[in-house]
């Protein structure tokens, strides 16, 4: 793999200090990060972590400087992928991340992996959708109108269509966004049961989709696949629990990992289950940017 110069330019701040992890573990995974980056790879959620959280999910995108700064990290790397609910090809296409230098060996895992994007080849790999999620789509509208959460506002803005592999609704647009959150959580619950499906809470969403789909076995998969010794993994949600959770069985396995909270007060448990945590998208942007000056100076001092 190549090694992209990262000297600070001109338009670009110098990156700062490598923060440092708040417990052992988290060290010991920073350490083998930095010792041995050709063993390790980093996984990434997208939205509240690569990308600021919007009203609209089809106007995020990746915060300034991410790609960026993947692709000075990436290249030293045995591997990096974006690990996502939304559809794959959604997330590349809000992140931008197609086409970039020093991203060859990106993978985007859509629906919680079970769509896989590879920036190698700009392909999608992706098996056919669970019926039950069409048959919620048809039935949702009548569900949140009967709700009344919105009050005459029109309830198609809540609704995220995701490719046919899940759907979700966002209350951050209702007159009361946590109690449309807290009145829905039940009625969707049973509606998705109807049809074989689960919800999985997130902030201020509810997203509906087939068992079995979540971040914990799509991480643990793909780290299995890519052969590595070290996982660092960064995520903001509820839904990035369960990668936490997929982390902490590979490190008992013998793996090294470090688990980063991209800063929320919504999430507190992963914020507690975290051995770093930054401040939001534009704190992940500075550990990538960090991370990749780190061992372009143990590069050029031959450590």
């Amino acid at each position: 793999m190549g090694s992209p110069p990262n000297a600070a330019s001109p338009d670009r701040p110098t990156p700062g200090p490598v923060p440092t992890p708040h417990t052992q573990a988290g060290r010991d995974g920073l350490a083998a990060l930095l010792a041995h980056p050709e063993r390790t790879v980093v996984a990434l959620d997208f939205d509240g972590t690569l990308a600021e959280i919007v009203p609209d999910p089809e106007k995020a995108r990746a915060h300034e400087g991410a790609v960026a700064a993947l692709g000075r990290l990436v290249p030293r790397l045995r591997a990096a992928a974006v690990i996502t609910g939304r559809p794959a090809t959604v997330a590349v296409r809000l992140g931008g991340f197609a086409d970039v230098p020093g991203l060859d060996h990106l993978t985007v895992l859509g629906h919680y992996g079970a769509e896989r994007w590879e920036a190698a080849t700009g392909t999608v790999h992706a098996p056919a959708p669970h019926p039950g999620v069409a048959a919620i789509q048809a039935e949702l509208p009548g569900v949140l109108d009967a709700s009344g959460v919105w009050h005459g506002t029109w309830i198609e803005t809540a609704i995220e269509r995701k490719g046919g592999r899940a759907i979700a609704v966002h209350t951050r647009r209702a007159t009361d966004p946590q109690g449309a959150f807290d009145q829905l959580r039940g009625p969707l619950t049973a509606l998705a049961e109807r049809h074989g499906l689960i919800v999985e809470p997130g902030r201020l969403v509810l997203e509906l989709r087939p068992p079995g789909m979540d971040k914990g076995v799509a991480l643990a998969e793909w780290v299995r696949e890519t052969g590595a010794a070290t996982v660092l993994y960064a995520g903001d949600d509820l839904g990035d629990l369960a990668a936490f959770a997929a982390v902490e069985k590979l490190r008992s396995d013998g793996l090294t990992g470090l688990l980063v909270c991209s800063g929320s007060a919504e999430v507190a448990e992963l914020a507690e289950r975290a051995d770093l945590v930054v401040d939001g998208p534009s704190g992940v942007v500075g550990l990538l940017d960090a991370l990749a000056a780190r061992l372009d100076e143990n590069e050029a001092h031959g450590a």
